[in-house]
């Protein structure tokens, strides 16, 4: 490994890292606002309109939205989404988005670590009791 691969990692690992940090940051934030609105007790769901200006606050933010993906459920087997069927008070919302870290690790290959695969994402997730009380 010569001094110069060692010094390109040392110049743009950290700017790589950045991004990456960010991005994660991003998703828990995302994760943890829409969890406050849907499962407040005017709501009991997070519906496809809810995913969808999610998707455009992300894409605000950098994110690509074909590749923000979207796990929707409830702790007891409810269907999570369904605005015409709130999950009630007391079960939990479950949400979870993830997104591609498109070889943001790649540079790493530089000095030796190896990379995620390619189909790695990274996730945020999260959990919070329904208020809904009909």
């Amino acid at each position: 490994m010569g001094s110069n691969t060692i010094l390109c990692w040392a110049m743009f690992a950290p700017t790589y890292k950045h991004v990456i940090l960010f991005r994660q940051a991003m998703l828990q934030k995302e994760v943890d606002y829409m969890l406050e609105v849907g499962a407040n007790g005017s709501h009991g769901y997070v519906d496809d309109a809810a995913l969808e200006a999610s998707r455009q606050r992300l894409r605000q933010h950098g994110f690509q939205t074909e590749k923000l993906w979207y796990s929707v459920s409830a702790t007891n087997g409810a269907v999570a989404s369904n605005p015409s069927s709130p999950v009630l008070r007391g079960n939990g919302i479950e949400l979870a988005i993830s997104y591609p870290y498109d070889g943001m690790f790649n540079i790493d290959r530089l000095i030796g670590i190896a990379a995620p695969a390619g189909s790695a994402r990274m996730a945020a997730s999260g959990m919070k009791m329904s208020e809904y009380v009909p």
